[in-house]
C-alpha cells in the first residue's frame, strides 16, 4: 500500500457507512443519548455555513449556561454499546470537507508506516480528525497522537474522539475522560467532553463464549461456502501469527480485501504480548469489515493466556474477546 492509499482507507468501517443522526435510536431512559445526538449534529452542520468552523457550536448549544466554549473538539465518554463509534460515523459523513476517519491504532500505525513528518503533511489541511476508541495504555502512542492532533488543530482542523471503555469498567466511561483529559495535557483545552450513558449491550457478548467448530466439520463448511460463490481464506493459526508479523498494521486492512469468509485452523493460546496485540489489531480489521470467522482448536475467546488479561493492556484484549464472539457467532448457523 502507498501512502496514499493508507491515508485514503481512512473512513467508516462498513457497518457504519449508513450511520446518520437520524438513524440513531436514543434510549429514552437516558437522555444523555438525545442530548448527545443533537451537539454532535449541531457539531457537523454548523461549520457548512460558518467562516469560523465548528469552534463555536458548544456555546450555542448544550453548553451554552455553563461556558462560552469555542473548543474545535468533542471527546464522547461512555460504556460500550451506547453508539459512540455510530455518532462518530454519523458527524463523518455530516462533516463538509476533507476528512478521515479511522480507530486510534490506525492512525499510530499509520504515523509509524509514514513517519510523523509525512503523517502531518497528509493531514494537513482536513477539515475533521475522527478517531474511535483513544487509547491510553501505550503513553508514547499516546504522546505522539497529541503532538499530531496539536498541530493540526493549530492549522484549522477539528477533531472528535470517543473513548475505549471496556465493558467491565468501574464507573463505566467516567475514568476514561479523566485519565484522557490528564495525559494528553496539551489538547486538555481542545476537548469539551460529552458523557453518554447508557446500557452496555457488550457486556452481554463477553459473557458469552465464541463458536469452536469441530475440526472434522470444516472441510464441509468450506466447500458448501465456496459453493455458494463466497470467496474463503484458510490458514493455520501458528501461520496466521507468524505472517502477522511480517505485515505493518497499517496494511492488515488490505489482506482481507475480497474475503467473504475466515477460517482458522488449531487455534492456540496466545502468551507473546506482541503477537497478542498484532492479532487483535488483525481483529479489529476483521471485525470492521464485517467477516465471520470459522475456527478449531483453542476458543478464541480464551486465547489471551499468560495473565494478559490482568496487564496493561487487558481493555485491548477484552475488546477483541467481545468482537470474536460476534465474528464466531456471525459464521453460524453454516451453510453445511
Amino acid at each position: 500500500m502507498s501512502a496514499h492509499d493508507m491515508v485514503q482507507a481512512l473512513v467508516p468501517p462498513p457497518q457504519f457507512k449508513n450511520a446518520s443522526f437520524d438513524n440513531y435510536i436514543p434510549d429514552e431512559n437516558h437522555p444523555s443519548q438525545a442530548e448527545s445526538v443533537e451537539l454532535c449534529r449541531a457539531f457537523a452542520c454548523d461549520v457548512k455555513g460558518s467562516t469560523s468552523g465548528g469552534r463555536g457550536f458548544l456555546s450555542r448549544i448544550l453548553f451554552s449556561k455553563k461556558s462560552s466554549s469555542t473548543k474545535p473538539g468533542i471527546y464522547l465518554d461512555g460504556g460500550f454499546g451506547v453508539g459512540k463509534t455510530h455518532l462518530l460515523a454519523a458527524t463523518w459523513h455530516a462533516y463538509p470537507g476533507r476528512k478521515y476517519f479511522g480507530t486510534f491504532i490506525e492512525y499510530t500505525a499509520l504515523v509509524g508506516a509514514l513517519g510523523y513528518q509525512n503523517a502531518v503533511k497528509a493531514f494537513t489541511g482536513a477539515s475533521l480528525i475522527a478517531i474511535d476508541e483513544f487509547e491510553l495504555d501505550d503513553p508514547g502512542d499516546t504522546m505522539v497522537m497529541s503532538k499530531l492532533l496539536g498541530e493540526l488543530v493549530a492549522t484549522g482542523t477539528c477533531v472528535m474522539a470517543t473513548s475505549n471503555t471496556p465493558p467491565n469498567a468501574l464507573g463505566e466511561g467516567r475514568f476514561a475522560a479523566q485519565d484522557f483529559l490528564r495525559e494528553i495535557t496539551k489538547l486538555a483545552a481542545v476537548f469539551e467532553t460529552v458523557r453518554i450513558d447508557g446500557v452496555d449491550y457488550r457486556r452481554r457478548a463477553v459473557e458469552g463464549k465464541a463458536v469452536v467448530t469441530p475440526a472434522a466439520e470444516i472441510d464441509g463448511q468450506v466447500d458448501a461456502r465456496i459453493a455458494s460463490g463466497e470467496t474463503v481464506s484458510r490458514d493455520e493459526f501458528s501461520s496466521v501469527i507468524e505472517h502477522l508479523a511480517k505485515v505493518h498494521p497499517s496494511k492488515y486492512v488490505r489482506m482481507l480485501d475480497g474475503i467473504d469468509t475466515i477460517v482458522i485452523d488449531d487455534v492456540r493460546e496466545l502468551t507473546n504480548q506482541a503477537e497478542a496485540l498484532r492479532f487483535v489489531a488483525f481483529i479489529d480489521r476483521v471485525y470492521d469489515a464485517q467477516i465471520p470467522i470459522i475456527a478449531s482448536g483453542h476458543s478464541l475467546d480464551q486465547i489471551f493466556g499468560g495473565g494478559m488479561l490482568e496487564g496493561g493492556y487487558r481493555k485491548k484484549y477484552l475488546r477483541s474477546v467481545s468482537r470474536l464472539i460476534a465474528s464466531t457467532g456471525a459464521a453460524t448457523p453454516s451453510l453445511v
